[in-house]
């Protein structure tokens, strides 16, 4: 049996995200389990993450888990439940790594909120620092891994899976640039960065859109991993499909790095570094690319520009937190620092656009 601290455990409910158990334990009683059961109900909440929130259902015994969106939330295109949900559902036959979803509910009468159930897998989550100590060896084997499963994501066949539903890939990048340009102008805050000049950058230099387009995470990253218990170099499950979409494939692994803190990083990246990427072993941001880049049989140049954007889309989701936290939404003292994560990203990705 694998050891028990090693393994992402929930906890009880933080008060300002408590569910109704009386209304939900009626809804999985006619949803998911028999009514006629002398039913009962522990409902239990990760810590981890930024954004959806993630509770564990313990129904009559069985474990499974429901992710819906923090109360107050009101961001566009983001927090969709539903989306989440067919996603999962969609994707799962063609990709192993999906959890199975359950059950969808949009009736916010239940949650006051749209939510959804999907099966519980136990394992081990990377966070900033690793709870099990691997090798350097270890770590390599495990980074390849990430990269291969990601890679795996990208090579799927969107058209003749019927993926291709789930996106629109023509004038993505473009898309993007705007998109979340225009959510950073709406959720700024007097104590960030403009950021004029690096939104007027991503805009005048973005690339064509790839010329094979993908169903891309928007997420991927060691703590959205799920590893086997047993054997921690292994991946069993990839979580967290809120921003799944189809697109561009190299926005995607753009994205991921701009969590990869390296160990020779400057101070201020290793002050907002959120995963184990610095222990050793773990391969550099230009290793992964090229590892990345040999397993799709791709030239990728200059990748600079995904780099700057995913620097950039990370810093714009953590001041849509911080927005939050200062507007009262959310009493979560973790995200009273995101402000100063979000102008630590803008400078880093400035400092590419010389």
């Amino acid at each position: 049996m694998p050891d028990k601290h090693i393994i992402d455990t929930a906890q009880k409910p933080r008060t300002e995200d408590s569910l109704d158990a009386e209304k939900l334990l009626s809804y999985l009683n006619h949803k998911i389990d028999s009514p006629d059961k002398n039913s009962s109900l522990e409902i239990l909440q990760f810590p981890g993450g930024a954004s959806n929130l993630t509770y564990q259902l313990t129904l009559n015994g069985k474990e499974m888990i429901l992710r819906t969106s923090p109360k107050g939330a009101n961001i566009k295109g983001a927090h969709d439940m539903g989306r989440e949900f067919h996603v999962l559902d969609k994707l799962r036959p063609y990709f192993s790594y999906c959890p199975k979803a359950i059950a969808y509910c949009e009736d916010e009468t239940i949650l006051g909120r749209p939510f959804f159930i999907m099966e519980k897998i136990t394992g081990i989550i990377p966070r900033k620092e690793m709870p099990i100590k691997l090798s350097s060896s270890d770590n390599l084997k495990l980074c390849q891994n990430l990269i291969k499963i990601h890679a795996d994501l990208h090579n799927i066949d969107i058209y003749s899976t019927g993926l291709i539903e789930l996106g629109k890939p023509e004038g993505y990048v473009a898309r993007q640039i705007s998109g979340w340009s225009s959510r950073y102008e709406k959720a700024r805050t007097d104590d960030v960065p403009t950021a004029e000049h690096l939104m007027d950058w991503l805009d005048k230099n973005k690339p064509a859109d790839h010329h094979t387009p993908a169903l891309i995470h928007n997420d991927y990253k060691f703590d959205n991993v799920v590893l086997d218990p047993k054997n921690p170099t292994e991946i069993i499950a990839i979580l967290d499909w809120e921003m799944a979409t189809v697109g561009d494939p190299l926005m995607d692994l753009g994205c991921s790095l701009a969590y990869w803190i390296e160990k020779d990083d400057p101070a201020e990246l290793q002050m907002i570094r959120m995963m184990p990427t610095t222990d050793e072993g773990m391969m550099s941001r230009q290793q992964l690319i090229n590892y990345y880049a040999r397993l799709r049989g791709e030239d990728l140049g200059d990748f600079r520009y995904y780099t700057v954007f995913g620097l950039f889309r990370l810093a714009v989701i953590a001041q849509q937190i911080y927005q939050r936290f200062v507007l009262g939404k959310t009493h979560n003292k973790k995200f009273k620092d995101f402000g100063k994560i979000c102008s630590i990203l803008i400078h880093r990705a400035e400092s590419y656009c010389q």
